[in-house]
Order: structure tokens, then C-alpha cells, then sequence
């Protein structure tokens, strides 16, 4: 087998031979092969986290028509190095009052939240790390772990500031998980499966032509997960004073920092392999492994751009206002589109390819046409309410 056809295989049983040449057991090597794995998987992802501050600083001054890190390095690219040896030589407090076990832990598992969704990101078609059956569901439950980062941070701070922030992301956080998981059913509907690799394997077509309302949602559902503008409240420097992380520093405050880039770039991902196709393009997957990461990688960026597209464009709004948008629109609007997709698909299941792809994608036309026409008539007759217009009807009687 060629080092390039599976690299990970090669390398491992590579390992493997050296280490049980040296005389250790071969389970126990085994594990130390796979510790390997996952040891480099972070190694490099948290090398990516790096280039993505400097990307995303890159991005918002051009939004905002500037020059953005200039100074260090060619185009500033050794502008985050300085930043963490910053945050590594800042003071690292604790509060006092604060449940010191609890405070330290939450910027670990905020950070390990994100890290552990990508044990079932398939880079390629035989570079994964678990090939697990329920993949999607996996993705919640693991992204509950930073829900409970953000709750522990906030009532181990003992600040009242932090409590409220943190009451506020949970809020969001639980409330948004609810379209995103509906939304995970869309994809897994049309593969059959909850397997990553599965869901890509299925896309002949692109999930996301089938399914644009659904792929929509679980953009904007997983841009309130990670509390980013619009949804971005219970961070609100101007309200809450940085909210549930207003009391760490130096590194403890780079983890949560981020954690939160790793995790928007890794949504993108997911965004990718759930309606895009994931390493899929045109065949090109099959060449080598290395040019199906390189594939997965750069869907992923355009994800990730698309969400800082949305950070930078859109102003914040309300807490009212924005668990109102969830539980009074997005979340019928998603229940009702997941109904759609799985009656659809029963009716269209032994239709010619062309006609499924029209015939889903119609439905999803009419579904948020019928959804735009239910929000524009209760927004008309709650402006009416609330300003006093009389319609004609009733300036008639």
C-alpha cells in the first residue's frame, strides 16, 4: 500500500512495527500510535487557530476599509506569535470568592469542546479519525460541552456581570441548538445515515441544492451557537463588560478567545461536509488523500468567510429579540421544513435523480416563501397594535 493512497495507515503500522521492534506489546503500542494521532490532529489544529487571528483580523479591516496587521513579518503574519507571548507573560488572576477548580476548568473544556468535534471530520476518504455511525449526533452532543464551559465560567467567577453573561450565552446557546439539530436531520435523511462519510458519499448532488432553506438555517443556528454578531449579546462589551469572561486573563482568556475561531472555522467545516460535499469535487478526492484535505479545507475557509461576512455586516440585537427570532420563527420554521424534506423524499424516492433535486428544492422554495408570508403578516398586525393603525376594515366600522 502507497504512503500516499493511506498515508495514516502507512504511518501507523509504520509506528507500530518500530515500537513493538523495541520490544513493547502490541496493544500497548497501538495505543501509543493512536495518542500519536490525536496529539498531532491538535498540534496542527491549534497551528491553524493561530493563522486564523491573523486571517480574521485581515478580513474585518478590509470590511472596514483598513490595512489590518502590517508591522510584524511580511503582512503581519508574526503579529499572533506576539499576541500569545502577550497573554503568556500577562498576570494570571483568580478572583476571590471564585470556585477555583470550576474557574480553572472552564477555558480547558471550552477549548476541548471544539478540538474533540474534529475526531469525526472525515479530511478525506480514509483520513478520519472515527468512522462513527451517529457522526451528526455526536456533533451536539460534544458542542453541549462548551455550553457547559460557558455556565461554569460564569458562576465560578463570582461576579455578577459574569453570571449574566453567562446566563444569557446558555440561553442562546440551548435555544439555537434546537433548529441546528433539526437541520442535522435534513442531511441524514437524504444519505441514509449519520455517518460523516456517508453523508458525503451521498452527495451526487450537493445537499445544499436539494436543501438551500436547510443549510441556511443551520448557518444561522450555529452562528447564535457561537455567539458571533448578530448574536453576539451576551458578549457585549458596551453591555455586559465582555460578560461570562470578564475575569480571566492572560491565556485562560486566549482559550476561550480561541475557541471560539477554531470552533467557527470548524463550523464551516461541518457546514461543508453536511450540504457542500464535503472533500468531494469533481472526482478530484480520488487523485490523493492530500488534495481531499486540501479540498475540505478550502470549503471550509469560504464557510468560516461567509460567517465573518456575517460578524462584520449585521449589527446586534436584543436578547428579547433574538430568542424571539428562534423559538417564534426559526425553530417552527425548522420542524416544519424537516416534515417537508422527509414526505418529499418518501414521495420521491424512486424518481430519476433531476426530478428529486427539482422537486426537493421546490419545496424548499415554498416552505420559506409560506414562512416569509406568516412572519410578514403577524410582524404587520403586531405593528398595528403597537402603533395604532387601524386598517381600513376597521376605520370603515
Amino acid at each position: 500500500m502507497s504512503f500516499w493512497n493511506d498515508p495514516l495507515k502507512v504511518a501507523a503500522d509504520w509506528l507500530e512495527g518500530v515500537f513493538t521492534g523495541w520490544g513493547m506489546d502490541a496493544v500497548l503500542s497501538h495505543v501509543l500510535v493512536a495518542f500519536l494521532g490525536v496529539f498531532l490532529l491538535i498540534a496542527l489544529l491549534m497551528v491553524l487557530d493561530i493563522f486564523l487571528v491573523w486571517i480574521e483580523r485581515k478580513v474585518v479591516a478590509r470590511f472596514q476599509d483598513r490595512i489590518g496587521p502590517n508591522r510584524l513579518g511580511p503582512f503581519g503574519l508574526i503579529q499572533p506569535f506576539a499576541d500569545i507571548i502577550k497573554l503568556i507573560i500577562k498576570e494570571d488572576t483568580t478572583p476571590s470568592g471564585a470556585d477555583k477548580v470550576v474557574y480553572n476548568l472552564a477555558p480547558i473544556l471550552s477549548m476541548m469542546s471544539v478540538l474533540i468535534l474534529w475526531a469525526v471530520v472525515p479530511l478525506a476518504p480514509v483520513v478520519l479519525g472515527v468512522d462513527l455511525n451517529v457522526g451528526a449526533l455526536f456533533l451536539i452532543a460534544a458542542g453541549a460541552i462548551g455550553t457547559l464551559s460557558i455556565i461554569m465560567a460564569g458562576w465560578s467567577s463570582n461576579n455578577k456581570f459574569a453570571m449574566i453573561g453567562g446566563f444569557r450565552q446558555v440561553a442562546v446557546m440551548v435555544s439555537f441548538e434546537i433548529p441546528m439539530l433539526t437541520m442535522l436531520m435534513i442531511p441524514t435523511i437524504y444519505a441514509g445515515s449519520m455517518n460523516m462519510n456517508a453523508i458525503i458519499g451521498a452527495q451526487d448532488v450537493w445537499f445544499f441544492i436539494l436543501s438551500p432553506l436547510g443549510a441556511l438555517i443551520f448557518l444561522i443556528a450555529a452562528i447564535a451557537e457561537l455567539g458571533r454578531a448578530p448574536f453576539d449579546l451576551a458578549e457585549g462589551e458596551s453591555e455586559l463588560v465582555s460578560g461570562f469572561n470578564i475575569e480571566y486573563s492572560g491565556m485562560k482568556f486566549g482559550m476561550f478567545y480561541a475557541g471560539e475561531l477554531l470552533h467557527a472555522f470548524t463550523f464551516g467545516g461541518f457546514w461543508a461536509i453536511l450540504f457542500f460535499g464535503g472533500y468531494r469535487f469533481f472526482g478530484l478526492e480520488q487523485v490523493s488523500p492530500f488534495l481531499a484535505i486540501l479540498i475540505l479545507i478550502i470549503k471550509a475557509m469560504l464557510g468560516y468567510w461567509v460567517i465573518m461576512w456575517v460578524k462584520y455586516t449585521m449589527m446586534r440585537i436584543r436578547i428579547d429579540q433574538m430568542l424571539g427570532f428562534n423559538w417564534k420563527f426559526l425553530t417552527p420554521l425548522a420542524f416544519a421544513l424537516l416534515l417537508v424534506t422527509a414526505l418529499m423524499n418518501a414521495l420521491l424516492a424512486d424518481a430519476p435523480t433531476w426530478l428529486y433535486a427539482l422537486g426537493m428544492f421546490l419545496a424548499n422554495v415554498v416552505t420559506g416563501w409560506i414562512a416569509l408570508e406568516i412572519a410578514r403578516s403577524a410582524t404587520r398586525k403586531e405593528r398595528e397594535q403597537v402603533e395604532g393603525i387601524k386598517t381600513p376594515v376597521e376605520a370603515h366600522h
